[in-house]
Formats: C-alpha cells, sequence, structure tokens
C-alpha cells in the first residue's frame, strides 16, 4: 500500500525557486525555527549556507506539483550528515521520509562516504523511532557543539 501512495513523489535536488515552499514546510515542521531569539535556527540562513556547500545534495519530495519533503546532506571526505528532514503533515506515514532518507543515503554512498551520522533533539522520541526503523542506532559519543562568529 505504500509504495502506491508514494508512486507519484519524485525526488529531486534543490532549486532556488523551491525557497518559499520549502520554508514554509520547515517552519511547520521543526517549530523552533519560529524562534526568532535562535538566529541559527533561521530557515533563510540554512537554505543559503547549504546553496553555498554541496548544493547538489540538498534535496526536495515532490508530490502532484507540490514540495513534500526535504533533506539535507553533506559529506566532508570523513563523513556524511543528514539534516533537516521534514515531511509534510498530510503526506507523513506514506513513506516519503523512508524514500528521502535513501536518495540522500545513495548520493552519499556514490560519494564514497562509508558513513553518515544524523542528530535528532532528545524530546523527539517518535522521530528517534523513525531513525532506528531504518537501521540508525545511536553512537556511544556525546554530541558537542559551540556557536561560532555572530550567530553566538
Amino acid at each position: 500500500m505504500i509504495e502506491a501512495l508514494t508512486s507519484t513523489v519524485s525526488i529531486r535536488v534543490f532549486d532556488a525557486g523551491d525557497t518559499d515552499d520549502v520554508i514554509a514546510l520547515w517552519l511547520e515542521a521543526f517549530p523552533e525555527y519560529r524562534d526568532a531569539s535562535r538566529p541559527q535556527r533561521n530557515p533563510h540562513l540554512s537554505i543559503a549556507n547549504k546553496l553555498a556547500t554541496q548544493p547538489e545534495l540538498f534535496f526536495v519530495a515532490v508530490k502532484d506539483g507540490s514540495i513534500v519533503g526535504t533533506v539535507m546532506a553533506g559529506y566532508d571526505g570523513h563523513r556524511g550528515w543528514m539534516y533537516s528532514l521534514a515531511v509534510d503533515a498530510s503526506s507523513r506515514r506514506l513513506g516519503i521520509g523512508t524514500q528521502l532518507v535513501h536518495h540522500a543515503e545513495a548520493a552519499l554512498t556514490a560519494l564514497d562516504c562509508p558513513k553518515v551520522n544524523l542528530q535528532v533533539l532528545s524530546a523527539k522520541a517518535d522521530v528517534r523511532g523513525f531513525y532506528e526503523s531504518l537501521g540508525y542506532r545511536a553512537d556511544e559519543v556525546i554530541s558537542l557543539g559551540k556557536r561560532l562568529g555572530a550567530i553566538a
């Protein structure tokens, strides 16, 4: 059943003309993007930064002419990363997120990337469950971060 529902979904590289639709999707999928006190969560900045670095690894899922999902990937020559996987609320549980993950994994594999990492906010157990269903497991590491520059 899922295959039939997702057969009309295509995945392609993001185009600058997709910006408004992607931002609308992200604001719905990631409520933290609406917090103006956290400028590092600015979706316009996220898109601009991705377009400056490996834009060919920024994908959108399109169904019936509308953007229903996104995923960003990156590869630094050592390890790959996946970010900003989002699916429109009305299109969830149809396999679109899985298709996007597989598409990003295939793009990274084509670059000879040996491993992909991602981060999930600890409060989002349902998101962690989604990734675990695709074979992802928690690494025995602690993720550390530091804000640099003007967006501290």
